[in-house]
């Protein structure tokens, strides 16, 4: 077996096989628009509601009494009283049940939460989200045992520190290559291994750590101060400054068997499980940029005076601004919605997480860029050196250098665009992936036949109409119902495309990662105004006219990408690209390297001193 079919393998059984409830965006990859599985928008109770406002409001006091963004920046630290203070409002213990010293948030306000921490410092949010959406308290409120839950819980919501150690030197998006082992030595465990990339890791109080357990990957509750465990290195990035994340090096550590989350082998099933509502912290994060994006925007447009007119009346820059709120406010209801399914727990969103994900770091990536745009000399400038000055200490670019991890972090852009076209064409694989597997033989084949032909005789009639053909469909969305029509239609289009390229591609449409990616990001904006229109309804209800007119301006704005994508899917430049990359790689093209420096390589380039002994950097809180 090859590297890529034993890493494709161990992808395979890790995701979830089933699908045992609803699933918006399933239906909506096989062209079947299902509105009624998100609108109304599931709500909350009265008592969770005025819980969830209430943390808001307390939150926002300490943040803007006792938070310094500009020293977070310039220190690349949080500093421990504000960490500390964090913990007594409860800010670690948002997703932990009451009964183990927890807020017991829902997903709602506690991604609201987030937003509201990236608004002031983005490493405050990181701090936050990676303690509680991929660190101790998800997995263990998922896969733990009463026991583990009693032991770890409660110290979590008082402010002990979590951090989830999967990413190793050789070993990113590839879980068959992790070389972190666990050896089963009677009542323990023994880990050796390296970790990359620990966020939280250097001041961590707990971890979770994924380890090979044989063959296959198993999850550990682990202390962080166990004897063996040494932070080698505190890694520093082109942004969020302030985030404690570095290299974790584990030498014959022993663990208790009892700290083992699930079973032997589960571990991979754990992560992917925890991700599935985890990511919704990462769009939110990503939402709260966007919001304080349209602010600055709108404030500096309005004030900024060019050739007599402020500049946000020029054309050039309106356009830009239109483009910044309208984004902001469907990034907002993608991931209000998302989290409103998340409580509610009556569909699967498997496929909404991982979209809100994707389409929220692409987003906010592009407001931020536009923002440094609009403010110019001043998008460009630091806030420290703005504010030095004598001037409004705006951190246009910091922002901008801040958001650009999103698109890495848990799950990279591309992996994101491979994951979800996986899960939006597991129905066809269901029932045809027999008839193009190369390991299947005639027998199975046969049988495959047999359910695809009953499958597609009743699917593919059902994809020529459908209700976004008749202008009476979805009038309870009033103005925005042609936007609603367009998804419907368009939904039935995607579908049709992904049929093609089934029958035409076979097995090597899995291969055709430039093609799926298109598919993924139609489907992502058929989301986006999908959870748009949905908001905005309801928002009319209390803020009038004003969010139609929002949401329809966005509509418009992501029909013409979608429009754009569709376009591309068949005409596209693909086949040449990739033989050129090929050629490059085989170093075919080299000469265009001629003339240039490479400073990590050529003249006095001092070697790494920073901790050439592998000193312990851990940073203890407590």
């Amino acid at each position: 077996m090859s590297d890529y079919d034993k890493a494709r393998e161990v992808a395979e059984q890790a995701r979830e096989q089933e699908w045992t409830r609803p699933s918006f965006g399933r239906q909506l990859f096989l062209g079947d628009f299902r509105p009624d599985l998100v609108h109304p928008a599931p709500k909350l109770s009265e008592r969770e509601t005025k819980k969830g406002e209430e943390f808001l409001a307390s939150l926002r006091r300490y943040l803007t009494t006792h938070v310094d963004p500009l020293q977070i920046e310039r220190t690349a630290q949080i500093p421990d009283e504000v960490i500390k203070g964090l913990g007594s409002i409860g800010a670690f213990g948002m997703t932990i049940d009451e009964e183990y010293g927890g807020l017991g948030l829902s997903h709602l306000y506690y991604t609201r939460a987030l937003m509201m921490a990236a608004s002031c410092s983005p490493a405050l949010s990181a701090l936050l989200s990676a303690h509680q959406s991929i660190g101790v308290p998800q997995p263990l409120r998922l896969f733990g045992t009463p026991e583990q839950k009693q032991r770890f819980l409660p110290r979590c919501a008082r402010g002990e520190i979590s951090a989830f150690l999967l990413t190793e030197p050789d070993v990113g998006s590839d879980p068959a290559r992790l070389a972190t082992t666990a050896v089963r030595d009677g009542d323990s465990y023994v880990l050796n291994g390296v970790k990359l990339w620990t966020t939280n890791g250097v001041v961590a109080d707990l971890l979770v750590v994924m380890a090979r357990t044989g063959a296959k990957i198993s999850a550990f509750v682990v202390e962080a101060d166990s004897p063996g465990i040494t932070v080698e290195h505190r890694n520093a990035f082109m942004g969020l400054r302030g985030i404690e994340n570095g290299v974790t090096r584990l030498s014959d550590v022993r663990v208790p068997a009892e700290n083992l989350i699930g079973r032997e082998g589960q571990g991979l099933k754990i992560a992917l499980t925890t991700l599935n509502t985890g990511r919704l912290s990462l769009p939110a994060t990503c939402a709260g940029a966007a919001k304080w994006a349209t602010k600055i925007a709108r404030e500096w447009s309005a004030a900024r005076v060019q050739w007599g007119h402020p500049i946000g009346e020029h054309e050039a820059v309106a356009g830009k601004i239109a483009f910044i709120a309208a984004t902001a406010y469907a990034l907002e209801a993608v991931v209000d919605l998302a989290s409103r399914m998340a409580d509610d727990e009556t569909n699967d969103i498997r496929i909404e997480a991982a979209l809100a994900k994707l389409y929220g770091s692409e987003m906010a990536w592009r407001v931020a860029d536009e923002l440094v745009q609009i403010r110019g000399g001043r998008g460009y400038e630091t806030a420290e050196s703005l504010h030095a000055r004598g001037e409004r200490g705006v951190p246009a670019e910091q922002v901008l250098r801040d958001l650009r991890i999103n698109r890495i972090f848990e799950g990279s852009t591309e992996i994101m665009h491979l994951l979800i076209a996986r899960e939006a064409v597991d129905a066809h694989l269901s029932v045809a992936g027999g008839l193009i597997d190369p390991k299947a033989d005639l027998k199975a084949k046969g049988k495959a036949l047999t359910q695809a032909t009953a499958f597609y005789a009743r699917w593919l009639p059902a994809l020529t109409t459908g209700p976004g053909q008749f202008p009476t469909s979805y009038q309870a969305f009033g103005t925005l119902a042609p936007h609603m029509r367009y998804v419907e239609r368009t939904s039935r289009k995607l579908a049709r495309a992904t049929f093609y390229a089934m029958s035409r591609w076979q097995g090597r449409l899995e291969h055709k990662q430039a093609f799926l990616s298109r598919i993924v990001d139609i489907g992502a904006e058929l989301f986006a105004i999908t959870a748009t229109c949905v908001r905005a309804q309801e928002d009319s209800r209390t803020h009038g006219p004003a969010p139609v007119e929002l949401a329809d301006a966005f509509c418009h704005q992501s029909r013409l990408r979608a429009e754009t994508l569709l376009s591309h899917l068949w005409t596209n430049s693909d086949t040449t690209d990739v033989r050129l990359s090929r050629h490059i790689l085989e170093g075919r093209h080299t000469y265009v390297e001629d003339g240039v420096i490479d400073p990590s390589l050529d003249g006095p380039w001092i070697a790494p001193t920073t901790n050439p002994t592998g000193t312990n950097v851990h940073r203890p809180i407590h």
